[in-house]
């Protein structure tokens, strides 16, 4: 009996328990279902707002977005039409291909200021990328000239594309927009050797002198850039590497290229259109001592900036004399008279390449008058088209360039760095029709016609006569050994990238 009374006790002790728990449990198990519920509706509604998230950046995708999101399939419309959309509102774009990276051992590392105007620094980038290519050392993108009469502030990148610059040589050349951080530490700390390399000089030279200071100091700065590379004497690969990067390597940025495609444009619906390169500027005529045509008081001005510029060596010229030895730019009157002596049009565009010229409309009314459709960037576009350009001499002058190079005829009136180097572009673009001004014969002969001496029609055929062979024909540059400064620039007549045999810049 107890046994059977403990057995019933302990059965019902369990049953207690179990009541016990299942009481509490109906209010756990309400309160579970309730949670459950809860549950159930945040992820609805979670899906639900996911769902028109995916739907919304579909639709935008399809407009804006990537073209991950036009990949996806919809449920809105056929996987096809999505396909076919993509196609319509995607150009395709050209794989650019790169040319495969050069491999060599860095010697070190190669900095370069260049001097001068834009043409002239263009020309010195071109000799600073050949000399670091046979040097086997790394270039940093060349630094310009921001301290020059021009105190033009623009840098490498905004005159020049410099990620096409860098990756289209790295078959050549490894070139660095800057040093590595700890070198660069050092250069900004003043701890960087620095010369200016002889000018005129040959590749052997770089070899002997400069490379073993490169290996020396890791880094050597060269602050001087201007013609240090010899015209002449230079192996063909060098000459090559040269044209390379001035015809192919260094193109303008895209707004500079664009808004020069657009002012050609202007033109071409206009008709024929010469570009005069009238190199007429103040600074111009103060550097040379050229002063015919200009009155006492603009003499006095010329003389005084003169003096103002201590690298400019010569300060006492003999104006005349200068301009007798075919030394001095054209003025803009007696430019008139060669245009017209060379049966120039006058019906055809004359685009002026140049800044402000030295006495304005006075000087300029003579070929004004001549010319009647005289134009400018200035007059062709809007003030807001050149607003980024303003104060900027060196983005002006590459619009001009150009300019310069799309023009039936090139003239210009004094061969500075611009006119050569033009003059060399338009060679290689199929020599071009670039007039070479003989201006120490043209002077002589506007005096005589000046004085009476010759008629019209005899100064009009001395004219034509002697410039016949003067248009940019194919030629052989003039060597002058030991007088290079006398010689034909390479860069005006780079015939060795002018033959058919080589026509492919690429090195071998």
């Amino acid at each position: 009996m107890c046994c059977v009374e403990g057995k019933g006790n302990k059965g019902g002790i369990r049953m207690g328990v179990m009541k016990g728990r299942g009481g509490g449990g109906e209010e756990r198990v309400e309160k579970f279902k309730s949670s459950r519920m809860k549950l159930w509706m945040i992820r609805a509604t979670t899906s639900v707002l996911l769902w028109t998230c995916v739907v919304q950046l579909t639709a935008f995708g399809e407009t804006w977005g990537p073209r991950v999101l036009k990949g996806w399939p919809s449920c809105f419309s056929h996987q096809d039409s999505s396909i076919s959309v993509i196609e319509d509102k995607v150009p395709s774009v050209p794989v650019r291909v790169l040319p495969p990276k050069r491999v060599y051992k860095n010697n070190g590392y190669l900095m370069v200021s260049c001097n001068g105007g834009l043409n002239q620094m263009r020309a010195a980038i071109c000799d600073m990328v050949t000399i670091a290519r046979y040097l086997n050392v790394t270039l940093i993108v060349p630094e310009l000239d921001k301290t020059s009469f021009w105190a033009d502030p623009s840098e490498f990148q905004d005159i020049f594309y410099v990620d096409h610059f860098i990756t289209s040589l790295r078959d050549e050349v490894r070139i660095l927009k800057e040093l590595p951080p700890r070198l660069k530490r050092r250069v900004e700390m003043g701890m960087v050797y620095s010369m200016p390399p002889i000018s005129w000089s040959d590749i052997s030279y770089y070899h002997n002198q400069i490379l073993p200071l490169i290996q020396k100091y890791k880094v050597v700065h060269l602050n001087r850039t201007d013609t240090r590379l010899a015209n002449n004497g230079q192996p063909l690969d060098i000459q090559k590497l040269r044209c390379r990067v001035n015809f192919s390597a260094l193109r303008f940025t895209s707004q500079i290229e664009e808004l020069g495609k657009r002012v050609s444009k202007l033109l071409r619906q206009n008709g024929p259109f010469i570009v005069l390169h009238l190199r007429y500027e103040m600074d111009m005529l103060a550097f040379s001592g050229c002063t015919q045509g200009c009155s006492n008081e603009e003499v006095e001005e010329l003389t005084r900036m003169r003096y103002a510029y201590p690298w400019w060596k010569e300060k006492i010229i003999n104006s005349d004399l200068k301009r007798k030895d075919g030394l001095c730019p054209l003025t803009p009157e007696e430019t008139a008279l060669i245009l017209r002596a060379l049966d120039i049009d006058n019906s055809y565009q004359i685009y002026i390449a140049a800044g402000e010229i030295y006495g304005g409309e006075r000087r300029m009314a003579s070929l004004a008058a001549a010319y009647p459709k005289v134009v400018r960037k200035e007059t062709l576009l809007e003030p807001s088209d050149l607003r980024f350009f303003q104060n900027h001499s060196s983005q002006m002058a590459a619009l001009d360039y150009l300019v310069s190079l799309e023009s039936d005829i090139f003239i210009p009136t004094y061969d500075g760095n611009m006119a050569k180097v033009v003059e060399g572009h338009r060679r290689f673009l199929g020599f071009k029709q670039t007039i070479l001004l003989d201006r120490r014969l043209l002077v002589d002969l506007i005096d005589q016609y000046n004085s009476g001496y010759l008629s019209w029609n005899k100064f009009s055929d001395a004219v034509k006569e002697s410039h016949e062979s003067r248009k940019g024909q194919p030629t052989k540059r003039l060597v002058i050994p030991d007088r290079p400064k006398e010689e034909d620039y390479f860069y005006a007549n780079p015939e060795e990238c002018l033959q058919p045999s080589y026509g492919q810049l690429s090195s071998t």
